[in-house]
């Protein structure tokens, strides 16, 4: 591959507190060089015109459901990378909820191997327990040598207080972080949507914010037992487990977070007469629980911007609310809704958001060289028109899956061109 000179660009990489016209060269898959316009001199180089574009690192999505193995009518890895790409990102660490569970090196390994057809990064997220079942431990540092960035049993969250100690533990030891998905499920039993009011007159069972919580504020307890250990709490979603967080922070311990999109942009009220596109886990909150997740994104308590991408069919989606599966699809939408909510409405600076979706979740996950431009770390970029809106339409997703609430919104933010090691992974053209 020969050497890409992008010309003309403003170079936006938080991580490195640049923000400025800069040319950037690309070779051999890596940053070679960035320069101020005109500077660098590459005989032979492919050109790319940035102009009136920003360039950034490629994003990284912390919280994705590839759905492979065992459930590719919903997803592969090939179309969900394809959806990402399209998205801007560069990264997904994909959830181990997989058929089987992701709890071994050889589902691991399968899930990163050539032939599995990713557009960009994969880097996968190993079960905590075997088969997520919360009983015993996976095997952390084999799991860490062959690739996996962190453990959790996501949806089935660890709820033994013995055994969710005893992963703690065992992480620290390998350097592996533990995440959490937030719910006490012995208070969530046959609830679909958020409790409250809507839920009562809807005829819902709804999920308590003190469902979430209090797991969290468990989890931050059992994390003083255990020096040098990380817990991450996936996608929060109300203020009362923002705060557990704030404070274990003022603490010292080493506390992560992310918030979704959908959760910073929608309140309950979008499930209106029982859309299922408006129907995850967590649940849409109340306006209360919205404005802290931008006000803790604002201040910096959360970390990064996770879009929990759950891709499903069609028929599973097509049922009476209470039945259909929980989760939405978000890789092509994230960007649009962040500059959109965050930066248009409320003016949080553009190298802020960026932040969120670049250099912050990989300091939060620790994926070291990623989320950054400086020479000789990997070509990941994104090439975006930060002031352009457009219209999302779902049937135009490259993903397997349609199911989101934000078919037909205007969203800010049309991304021109996704590399990934230097090789155009999108185009929009």
């Amino acid at each position: 591959m020969k050497p890409t000179l992008i010309r003309g660009g403003r170079l936006i990489d938080p991580a490195s507190n640049i923000d400025a016209a800069r040319d950037v060269l690309l070779r051999d898959g890596k940053v070679a060089a960035i320069e101020p316009p005109g500077k660098i001199k590459a005989a032979g180089a492919e050109v790319i015109s940035a102009k009136g574009l920003v360039v950034a690192p490629g994003l990284i999505d912390l919280h994705v459901h590839l759905r492979e193995p065992g459930q590719s009518y919903k997803e592969t890895i090939a179309t969900g990378t394809a959806a990402a790409a399209a998205g801007g990102f560069t990264a997904v660490c994909a959830m181990p909820n997989t058929v089987p569970v992701n709890d071994t090196p050889e589902i691991t390994r399968w899930m990163q191997a050539p032939e599995r057809g990713a557009a960009i990064r994969v880097l996968p997220i190993a079960a905590a327990t075997r088969s997520s079942k919360g009983e015993a431990l996976t095997d952390y540092a084999a799991l860490k040598d062959v690739g996996a960035i962190a453990v959790t049993d996501d949806g089935r969250p660890i709820l033994g207080d013995a055994i969710m100690l005893e992963s703690l533990r065992a992480a620290a030891e390998v350097g592996l972080p533990v995440i959490q998905h937030a719910e006490d499920t012995r208070l969530t039993e046959g609830a679909s949507m958020n409790a409250g009011a809507l839920a009562f007159r809807l005829g819902l069972r709804g999920m308590p914010v003190e469902a979430e919580s209090l797991l969290v504020e468990r989890d931050i307890a059992l994390l003083r037992q255990v020096p040098g250990a990380h817990l991450h709490v996936a996608h929060l979603s109300t203020a009362k487990a923002l705060d557990a967080v704030r404070r274990a922070r003022s603490e010292g311990l080493h506390v992560t977070c992310e918030v979704t999109p959908h959760h910073f942009a929608l309140t309950e009220d979008r499930i209106g007469l029982y859309d299922t596109n408006a129907k995850m886990n967590p649940p849409l909150r109340a306006e209360f629980d919205r404005a802290a997740m931008n006000e803790g994104l604002l201040d910096g308590t959360i970390d990064a911007i996770a879009t929990d991408h759950a891709p499903h069919a069609a028929h599973e989606k097509e049922q009476e609310f209470s039945l259909a599966p929980n989760g939405i699809t978000g890789l092509e939408t994230a960007l649009g809704l962040a500059l959109r909510v965050l930066h248009a409405q409320h003016k949080m600076p553009l190298d802020k958001v960026l932040a969120l979706l670049t250099s912050r979740p990989a300091q939060a996950l620790g994926l070291k060289g990623l989320g950054t431009l400086v020479p000789g770390s990997p070509a990941d970029l994104v090439l975006f028109d930060p002031a352009e809106k457009w219209t999302f339409r779902a049937a135009d997703s490259r993903s397997r899956s349609k199911n989101t609430p934000f078919d037909g919104w205007e969203l800010q933010g049309r991304i021109h061109l996704t590399l990934c090691a230097a090789a155009v992974v999108y185009n929009c053209r």
